[in-house]
């Protein structure tokens, strides 16, 4: 049977013939139906504190889903424990660092030579041309202050805050927002020693600061502001390709620009605002956004959100004006990975787990434990792009069930049965690869493509208020 076949088949027909029987029943139990448009009129959130409705199938609750031993976590030095900059060197040792990016050079080179698709001169001049601004653990510090304007700073109730902060960060391009008040075991989310070696030291100090060794970071700063920011899925479908990866570079020069504006409006406001000195840097991202309810934790070992799956990049920025917090979330995702394995089955380095539960015990010292997890190894991880792809890869991402747009039945169905009928995750993974999902689609077609703006769809997290 044709691709092209299968996607002319009826619901009932598909249902039919997959062999589903009383499955079908169950899942149009749990499954709501789908509006046939958003709401993109002008309504307001009832919710004092902004946060936006999100589907009927994703639960708050106290503790995450994955679970956590806060005793044995420490904040984590970015420098020397990842295998990002000088930190691969540690497991591999400098000689090997050095062939694998020799390796690269030449394969970037010769795949532009050959016209290979994909990482075509043009594709490359692309990802080349994404640029942000200059990333400043401070910020800009350019926005007047209150106190310049000879006005009082802003006050209002936590509520209020985490509303008016909501409402500028998705104006500035910002996908979901969540807050967090860091304690003594959620401190231990924000780094220890940043990426470019400095020391993360919390302070009684009223105001931040930075010295050539250390940022200074003020007790009273202790609310965490974690963000995402879309990448394209019809672009990551492009994977391992350069056309493909550079949807993350734009994700993260949009993360930069979006940084800048929120710090300069809390300055505005009359409050501190500290951000990432460079990319990654600050604190870990994925378990930031966990505790701030904006995914659950995956077998990628990344953030999966039901809005938009594991397309998304998470940022992250500490203030001293008091929010409204948020708490974890319980949509499904970590039960229907225990049974998926695609992107496992998918990795061609084969550095994801395949364990049908996660564990404590991690691959190496990239891993950061005090949690359950699927640890992958990313000593090899790493060394597939350098050697291999030339690129940050992705495939994991964009061969995810999760990462599909919320265009046909199947998506909320999936997402919904996740949720609210685990029992049926290996037949909605199975309904995903008949669906032909996958990332070996041509490259040279994207750039006949009519997509939208950044290549995404802002209306997959609109839902009817």
């Amino acid at each position: 049977m044709s691709t092209d076949r299968k996607l002319k088949l009826s619901r009932r027909d598909f249902l039919r013939v997959a062999g589903l029987g009383a499955g079908a029943a169950t899942v149009a139990t749990v499954a709501k139906p789908v509006a046939a448009a958003p709401n993109l009129g002008a309504a307001s959130f009832s919710d004092p504190a902004g946060r936006p409705k999100r589907p009927w199938w994703v639960k708050t609750v106290d503790q995450p889903t994955v679970e956590v031993d806060w005793a044995k976590m420490q904040r984590y030095n970015e420098r020397t424990g990842t295998v990002r900059g000088p930190g691969m060197a540690g497991y591999v040792g400098k000689d090997e660092v050095d062939r694998l990016t020799e390796v690269a050079k030449k394969t970037e080179l010769q795949r532009m030579l050959d016209n290979v698709d994909g990482y075509t001169l043009k594709d490359q001049a692309l990802k080349a041309a994404h640029v942000g601004t200059d990333k400043n653990f401070l910020g800009p510090q350019t926005a007047p202050t209150p106190e310049e304007r000879g006005v009082p700073k802003w006050t209002g109730s936590p509520e209020e805050a985490a509303k008016i902060i909501r409402a500028a960060m998705r104006h500035f391009g910002a996908a979901s927002i969540g807050f967090i008040e860091l304690d003594d075991n959620t401190r231990k989310l924000i780094y220890g020693v940043d990426p470019d070696g400095k020391e993360l030291i919390f302070t009684d100090d009223e105001i931040a600061s930075e010295t050539d060794d250390a940022r200074y970071i003020p007790n009273k700063c202790k609310y965490a502001i974690v963000y995402t920011v879309q990448m394209s899925q019809e672009t990551m479908r492009r994977s391992p390709t350069q056309l493909g990866s550079q949807t993350t570079s734009l994700a993260y020069s949009r993360g930069e620009i979006i940084q800048a504006s929120a710090q300069e409006f809390l300055r505005g406001l009359g409050y501190q605002c500290l951000g990432e000195s460079s990319t990654n840097a600050l604190g870990i991202a994925p378990a930031l956004g966990v505790m701030a309810g904006l995914g659950e934790l995956s077998r990628l070992n990344r953030l999966i959100t039901p809005e938009y799956g594991p397309m998304v990049r998470v940022f992250k920025l500490l203030t001293d004006l008091p929010v409204a917090t948020d708490k974890p979330i319980d949509a499904g995702i970590m039960e229907f990975c225990k049974r998926c394995k695609k992107c496992a089955e998918a990795c061609p380095s084969e550095s994801l787990s395949f364990l049908d539960e996660p564990t404590w015990e991690v691959q190496g010292g990239w891993n950061n434990p005090g949690h359950k997890a699927y640890f992958e190894n990313s000593v090899t991880c790493l060394a597939y792009w350098r050697e291999q792809a030339g690129t940050n890869c992705g495939i994991c991402f964009a061969v995810c069930p999760f990462s599909k747009k919320d265009k046909a039945w199947v998506h909320e169905w999936v997402k919904a049965g996740a949720s609210t009928a685990p029992f049926l995750d290996s037949f909605f993974r199975s309904m995903d690869d008949a669906f032909g999902y996958g990332t070996k689609v041509s490259a040279e077609e994207w750039w006949g493509l009519d997509l939208p703006e950044f290549g995404i769809d802002t209306t997959q997290s609109v839902h009817e208020v």
